[in-house]
């Protein structure tokens, strides 16, 4: 059984034991090949650095909300709400990160996630989502599943995690209502 919740958990104090969950996870998205910004070599310091120097931060002053997905105590999915936007722009959000472990693909992990995440953009009275996604991938074809429409193509927009080759990214868009 899968459970999705926000995180940290209002009553965690010792956030190390997440925090390297988190890092295992996002360690292993890398090396799996996903593009979600990081190319190898990674090393899970790398990983644990992101969780504590970027995310954190930004999660305690209010500017991003994390939902994370477990399967008993272990983290096997994540992703990011970054509502850190302009003043005339407090009606968008951007989606980040959607990380499932490797291992728990293809069971809806990442559909729970993005569908929580909506629960939430609306919570913080956002009606349009943004994100983008490497061309072609399966995370493209999820958000296309779930109603998010593409705005264009940039070529050769980022270096993939694996190989020195680039790969292009879609923009996409949902609207939602509150």
């Amino acid at each position: 059984m899968i459970s999705i919740n926000e995180w940290p958990a209002q009553t965690t104090d010792d956030l190390y034991p997440d925090i390297n969950m988190l890092a295992q996870l996002l360690h292993a998205c890398v090396l799996g090949g996903a593009g979600v910004s990081f190319i190898t070599p990674f090393s899970i310091e790398e990983a644990r650095a992101f969780w504590f120097e970027t995310v954190l931060p930004n999660v305690r002053t209010g500017k991003r909300r994390v939902l994370v997905a477990r399967a008993g105590h272990k983290i096997v999915g994540s992703v990011q709400l970054d509502l850190d936007t302009p003043p005339n722009q407090q009606h968008r959000a951007g989606v980040t990160k959607l990380l499932v472990n490797p291992d728990s693909r293809r069971q809806g992990i990442g559909r729970d996630l993005m569908l929580a995440l909506e629960d939430i953009a609306r919570s913080e009275s956002r009606t349009l989502l943004t994100l983008d996604t490497v061309t072609n991938s399966p995370a493209e074809v999820l958000y296309r599943a779930l109603g998010f429409e593409t705005v264009g193509v940039i070529p050769d927009y980022a270096r993939a995690s694996l190989t020195p080759a680039f790969e292009g990214t879609t923009v996409m868009y949902k609207k939602i209502s509150l």
